[in-house]
């Protein structure tokens, strides 16, 4: 048996856009992704989020899920838009009553809440109005907006993320154009990674200042970030794989827990890499009561320009290429999801032993893992193993860290339900739950059934 840590936090996850539907009802306001998904081309089969998996209307009934699990914590995200409709301003009772519902359904059950306050979907109006991240005043809106939250939700939220890999938000929103708000730019990612920094700070500090002492809770934000092994163990290499973590993780690490960017980039990017004034820098160090970390997968990282061989991976998440001098690649024999990302659960141990290293021992929760594949219904199982393998192998990887030393405090499976996943629509599968998108309904797979049993034993067998 391997046992985890008494109080072990385990969970499964969500993202409001990516389950929510019901776009404009409640009194709710159009966020960048409800208009990014009406742009053609962008969305795999043209899907959008106006009704996803319709969480809006059957909450009750998802929540009743998480308790037959036996699930002890459920992270999801706010939709900013739903409760301060042009992002900053009015506030809209009827959004601020169902996210109060859905607390009030988890407390009764004992399931704790980790509450996202932004997963992507940035209210529209705050894009049209004042150009969205690249704005300098959006952390203060920003701040404004977490404060609301805090005040109706902080006496059942214990557990607060400010921001969903904001990596993604630079380089997928704001680099190559993938997701909203679909911008293409090698400048724009890491202007507005720095104003989300700022917004993470700023957030921060008025729960601090203001609320963690009466409420107890935690705050702290979730980066994202894949492995990156050295193709060789060439000194080349061994360097280009540690610049592609620095350029991943270590831009938005660094600055919480060493105030400023990491040298290499201030090395590369020259003055395409912002300045934190003296007051960010204050707000930011140490501003994180936790390391939350989404990991899936990893790859080869090799020197740009020397011989690399493997089957190269344009989705592999290497950011803008050009300022790393980092050539990506995939061993074709590893097993891959149908996200075409390769399972590699030693990497996953490698990367929590680089950020305790990196970081000085923080506590570390796993805010996302989960495995892509579309597995059928049939006389109402749907048979996943893969998926459960996945779950099961990775618990294995963060055993092991743990056992080395590594302060591992939880995992959450993403995700609870199958979903809108982004520009890939409803093409791509990660839910414990089945869900058929024609009629709502909902059927556990195996993989829940697996993961509820280690949640039982607090472990594996």
């Amino acid at each position: 048996m391997k046992t985890f840590p008494t109080g072990f936090t385990w969970g499964s996850a969500t993202a409001s856009y990516q389950i929510e539907g019901a776009w404009n009802e409640g009194g709710k306001g159009p966020s960048i992704w409800d208009a990014f998904t009406q742009i053609p081309g962008k969305i795999a089969e043209g899907h959008d989020g106006t009704v996803a998996c319709d969480h809006y209307h059957r909450m009750e009934e998802d929540v009743a899920l998480m308790a037959a699990m036996g699930l002890k914590a459920y992270r999801f995200s706010i939709a900013w838009s739903r409760v301060m409709p042009t992002g900053r301003g009015e506030v809209n009772e009827e959004g601020i009553a169902f996210y109060s519902r859905l607390l009030d359904a988890l407390k009764a059950h004992g399931i704790e809440p980790w509450v996202t306050l932004y997963h992507w979907d940035l209210p529209l109006a705050l894009q049209l109005e004042l150009d969205g991240w690249r704005n300098p005043e959006l952390p203060d809106h920003f701040a404004a907006y977490a404060r609301l939250c805090f005040e109706r939700f902080g006496d059942r939220v214990k557990h607060w993320i400010t921001l969903n890999e904001p990596w993604v938000v630079s380089i997928m929103g704001h680099a190559n154009g993938v997701m909203a708000p679909g911008r293409v730019s090698n400048r724009e990612p890491y202007a507005v990674a720095h104003q989300l920094l700022r917004a993470h700070g700023k957030a921060v500090d008025v729960y601090r200042r203001e609320f963690q002492a009466e409420q107890g809770g935690q705050i702290g934000i979730t980066n994202n970030c894949d492995w990156r092994e050295p193709k060789t163990d060439s000194a080349a290499d061994q360097a280009a794989a540690q610049r592609a973590l620095e350029f991943f993780v270590g831009w938005f690490g660094d600055p919480i827990y060493h105030g400023d960017y990491p040298a290499v980039m201030r090395e590369r990017l020259g003055d395409r890499l912002p300045q934190f004034s003296d007051e960010d820098r204050a707000l930011l160090r140490g501003s994180s009561d936790f390391f939350g970390l989404n990991f899936y997968t990893g790859l080869y990282a090799a020197n740009q320009g020397e011989e690399t061989s493997g089957e190269s991976n344009p989705y592999g998440n290497g950011g803008i290429s050009e300022d790393q001098d980092v050539e990506l690649s995939a061993d074709p024999t590893w097993k891959k999801s149908s996200m075409g990302w390769p399972v590699l659960p030693w990497a996953c141990e490698r990367l929590l032993k680089w950020i305790d290293r990196r970081y000085g021992h923080p506590p570390i929760v796993i805010t996302e893992n989960g495995f892509a594949q579309d597995n059928p219904v049939v006389d109402g199982r749907v048979a996943d193993p893969d998926r459960a393998a996945f779950i099961t192998t990775y618990l294995e990887a963060c055993h092991q860290a743990i056992t080395d030393g590594v302060d591992l405090r939880g995992y959450f499976v993403w995700s609870l339900l199958d979903n809108f996943e982004w520009a890939c629509g409803y093409t791509q599968r990660f839910g414990l739950h089945h869900v058929d998108y024609a009629t709502g309904r909902r059927t556990p797979k195996d993989s829940a059934r697996v993961y509820a049993q280690i949640i039982a034993n607090n472990g594996l067998q």
